[in-house]
């Protein structure tokens, strides 16, 4: 098996400028980087999205229906097929938990079964953004506490959606949210590997 991996790398900053900081989760900086032991080239400039990073549910019923939400957004100027999803709350906080509290808050669900699907860096060309997915199966009801739903996600709509019928939606192109579609096709090759 060949060792193709990502490996950990850091060049050196030269200097870095905050252009947005707010107290929500986003940052965005200025940064001028220079690549290692070339100090001829002069340093240049990257623009970094400082993000905590999130977790999504891949959420999947004793029927093979996955539970997708109907939600709109506003950078995409469309309602968009997603799954239940949010952001790392706390340096260090486990995305799996991540995980368990956003299904709960947003779909009043809880899971008796978690697999960790993949993780995946959403920009890395400009963003720090990574995305944990789950795998939820053993649903139930669960109370959503003291959460409200507000802004979007009061106007979100739940469908469940056959597991196939997802799959060809992606594939043809009518589902596009990026953590949906790789959700949904890591799933299938898992599914597909172990024979199903």
């Amino acid at each position: 098996m060949s060792d193709v991996r990502d490996v950990p790398e850091s060049w050196p900053v030269e200097s870095s400028a905050d252009l947005h900081r707010d107290a929500w989760v986003l940052a965005l900086r200025s940064d001028r980087v220079r690549r290692p032991g070339d100090h001829d080239e002069a340093a240049f400039r990257r623009l970094v999205v400082e993000h905590p990073g999130a977790a999504v549910v891949l959420a999947v019923d004793e029927q093979d229906r996955v539970l997708c939400i109907r939600q709109y957004r506003h950078p995409a100027q469309a309602r968009l097929v997603e799954l239940p999803a949010g952001v790392i709350d706390r340096p260090g906080e486990d995305p799996e938990q991540v995980a368990r509290r956003e299904l709960r808050e947003e779909a009043a669900l809880q899971a008796e079964r978690w697999t960790h699907l993949l993780s995946t860096w959403s920009s890395p060309g400009y963003s720090a953004e990574k995305i944990h997915y789950y795998l939820a199966e053993g649903l139930a009801t669960a109370d959503r506490g003291d959460f409200v739903l507000q802004h979007e996600e009061a106007d979100l709509e739940e469908v469940w959606v056959p597991f196939e019928e997802l799959v060809d939606a992606v594939l043809a192109g009518a589902v596009a949210d990026g953590p949906v579609v790789q959700a949904v096709l890591a799933l299938q090759v898992r599914r597909d590997r172990a024979g199903r």
